[in-house]
């Protein structure tokens, strides 16, 4: 096949919060016609994403259209995982017009497209682009910034921005990777402070890159897809600080945990709970789902850092089980025991 044949992947990145799913599922909703596969990278083992974007209701991109990889980092399960997906998907008697890949946001971009490589995907699959999508409001703050002094600086006033390296390199190599950048959640930015992160943001990517402001991750599809990068073939372009090691890289530095819950009867309360844990503990992204008494639909719960949204999504389904579980994501040595206290685990 040549390349004009070839189905086009898209490859959606970015840290923790950075409004990946919304951006994915405003997608979904607004594929002006294009049959969208998507596969979503879940980190921890109740599948959170993946469910809020089954329940779009797209008629475009329907259930059987999206496959969850709930193992924690794609890049680091491209083999067992991530091939026999993309051979499932094209071996469909309809094949998708579009692969549409949502990573974690702890997974590093750059092995994941050296897989589009490998002899079983290569001439039926092409990585139209790599978007890496950026919580401004965060950039803003200093959070994940190439400036190590200044984030410390800013981690003696608030223990929320105690981040490590690891962190910033991982940013680093996903703008690094990146042939568009969303800078997204420009709502909450006033002018000057957009103008200065797409600044700080663009002098970290490859010369060329386009950068789009959007809130709540609305995009056009038609600015989305049809990147037309081929990036599998100029992966050398594409710096990472995991360079010369062979790919390999480890996250011994994260852990994720669930924690069930009671029923609640005030998501205000519930979200003022998280909030509390979140700033003792150091939690770095806390999710999932939650029963609320007397309410017929389910309640999302999604935080980054200090700041917990939440959202009824869907009716809960007849027979069922009116779950409400967390997943909580942090480096390595979170104190289970304390957190699951403080957010009433049961």
């Amino acid at each position: 096949m040549t390349q004009t044949t070839r189905i086009p992947a898209t490859v959606i990145t970015g840290f923790l919060g950075a409004g990946k799913t919304s951006l994915v599922r405003h997608l979904l909703e607004n594929a002006n016609g294009r049959r969208i596969a998507l596969i979503i990278n879940e980190f921890g083992d109740i599948g959170v994403d993946g469910e809020i974007l089954k329940a779009c209701g797209d008629e475009v991109c329907g259930e059987d259209d999206i496959v969850e990889l709930a193992n924690g980092c794609l890049c680091c399960t491209v083999a067992d995982d991530f091939l026999p997906t993309i051979e499932a998907l094209l071996s469909r008697p309809e094949a998708p017009d579009h692969i549409v890949i949502e990573t974690s946001g702890l997974a590093l971009p750059k092995p994941l497209v050296r897989a589009f490589n490998w002899p079983e995907v290569r001439t039926r699959v092409t990585v139209d682009g790599v978007v890496a999508v950026i919580d401004g409001p965060a950039v803003a703050e200093g959070l994940f910034a190439t400036d190590v002094a200044a984030v410390d600086a800013q981690r003696a006033v608030d223990d929320n921005l105690d981040h490590e390296s690891p962190l910033e390199e991982l940013f680093e190599d996903q703008l690094a990777c990146a042939d568009m950048i969303v800078l997204n959640k420009t709502d909450l930015m006033d002018g000057a402070t957009r103008d200065k992160v797409a600044g700080d943001v663009l002098s970290e990517a490859r010369d060329a890159v386009k950068i789009v402001q959007t809130a709540h991750g609305r995009i056009d599809a038609d600015v989305l897809l049809g990147i037309d990068a081929a990036a599998e073939d100029d992966l050398d372009t594409r710096p990472s600080h995991h360079d010369g090691v062979d790919g390999e890289h480890d996250h011994d530095d994260f852990e994720s945990f669930d924690v069930d819950l009671p029923p609640t009867d005030d998501p205000a309360v519930l979200c003022a709970r998280i909030e509390d844990a979140v700033k003792a503990h150091g939690i770095l992204r806390i999710k999932g789902f939650a029963a609320v008494d007397g309410k017929d639909m389910r309640l999302v719960v999604q935080g980054v850092g200090p700041r917990i949204q939440h959202y009824f999504d869907r009716d809960w389904e007849a027979g069922e089980e009116r779950a409400s579980r967390l997943v909580v994501i942090g480096e390595a040595g979170l104190d289970q025991a304390a957190i699951t206290a403080a957010l009433g685990g049961v």
